[in-house]
């Protein structure tokens, strides 16, 4: 990633990781990530704005050279995972007269994960200012969005908001900013499904403290940054809310066949009844994708044969993360197929327990489908389709 000019005094000295596909050994990342680094220059004092993933940390010292960074006076770490501190003991060394500015909690962690003594810190206090010289630094806590130590920094003279991994995106790219053809919102949603939907109610609170600023940039931890933030964080707040779409999340697997027919055949009766339905077999389903699904889906069907009495492991281990995403469906089942006997109701429900969603009745076939199992999809489809409507959705 060259060195990318924000506003004058003002520059990106990140790393763009082309090849990353996947992220924390979880989350899809097709397009690549990046890892931001931002500098910014007062008229007495610099600061270093995060740092990047250790295995960029010569590209981020690259970039400081080319920026002509001859002193850093502070690195501010927003937030204490090694995708954006990793590279500060390096910093460090190279700049033995930076503090690190950090809250409390960030420290203590900092201290554990990267050695890092005492006398190399100034903690701030949320809504704590920092002055470089014409520019302000102020530091906003924004607990939980993702880690509880996780602040923000705001530059009022510039009205630009340095958000770390919140309203960030997993995508490469040599551009600074978004270009306008690109889908802005669709790769953010994958990325708020797997990190900020699970803590739903803390990223409101955390967009009523940062909504009111009005930036006119938002430059976050991974990918390129928003000119026009008002949309994203629009669009996070409904992402957010209570609000379900009338859909139906589908993840599926099926071993001989026999399940695949009951997940199409209550795909067709869901849709000649007005629902959208997003079926995703879980044998090669992005798990970025069917967590955006899952966003908004009123409802979530969960279809897996019997292997050993339970779940299918493939279809177990998407109920799992399903738990773990925290989604604000409403309503729930379970179809699939056995052979000789099976427990996967119990203990997919089981997975579920959690979750506040209403469990629907199952629908079960013993071996290959008949007219009895299909009948019993449209009753099922029959039945989502009232609650649906009885919740207004069309």
């Amino acid at each position: 990633m060259a060195v990318k000019e924000l506003k004058p005094g003002i520059c990106g000295v990140g790393a763009v990781d082309w090849d990353r596909r996947l992220f924390e050994e979880l989350v899809p990342t097709p397009y690549g990530t990046s890892y931001n680094s931002y500098l910014v220059r007062g008229s007495e004092k610099t600061a270093l704005i995060d740092t990047v993933d250790p295995a960029k940390t010569h590209e981020l010292m690259h970039n400081l050279r080319l920026a002509g960074a001859d002193r850093i006076d502070f690195v501010v770490c927003q937030h204490a995972e090694q995708d954006h501190s990793g590279s500060i003991p390096e910093v460090l060394k190279a700049y033995p007269e930076a503090k690190v500015v950090t809250n409390p909690r960030c420290k203590e962690i900092l201290m554990s994960h990267l050695q890092l003594t005492e006398d190399r810190f100034v903690t701030v206090a949320d809504e704590e200012t920092l002055h470089l010289g014409g520019r302000t630094l102020r530091f906003i806590y924004t607990p939980w969005v993702h880690w509880p130590e996780t602040m923000c920094t705001y530059i009022p003279e510039d009205a630009v908001l340095f958000s770390c991994d919140f309203l960030g995106t997993h995508f490469a790219s040599g551009d600074l900013f978004w270009r306008k053809h690109q889908p802005v919102r669709d790769l953010a949603k994958r990325y708020f499904a797997l990190i900020m939907m699970p803590l739903r109610e803390e990223v409101i609170k955390n967009l009523d403290k940062i909504q009111p600023l009005k930036p006119a940039a938002v430059a976050p931890s991974h990918g390129p940054v928003h000119a026009e933030p008002a949309r994203l964080i629009s669009a996070y707040h409904e992402w957010a809310s209570d609000k379900v779409s009338n859909e139906i999340c589908l993840p599926f697997v099926s071993m001989h066949g026999s399940t695949r027919k009951m997940a199409e055949h209550f795909t067709d009766a869901a849709l000649a009844r007005g629902i959208g339905v997003k079926p995703f077999n879980l044998t090669c389903t992005d798990i970025a994708e069917l967590g955006a699904a899952l966003v908004d889906a009123a409802s979530l069907v969960a279809a897996s044969p019997t292997v050993l009495r339970g779940p299918h492991p493939v279809a177990a281990n998407a109920v799992l993360l399903i738990r773990k995403l925290k989604p604000k469906t409403r309503f729930g089942a379970v179809i699939g197929s056995y052979g000789w006997g099976t427990k996967v109701v119990e203990q997919i429900c089981g997975f579920l327990s959690d979750l506040e969603i209403e469990m629907l009745e199952p629908v079960l076939a013993k071996g290959d489908p008949g007219p009895e199992a299909f009948a019993a999809l449209d009753r099922l489809a029959d039945t989502l389709a009232a609650k649906h409507n009885a919740l207004g959705l069309r």
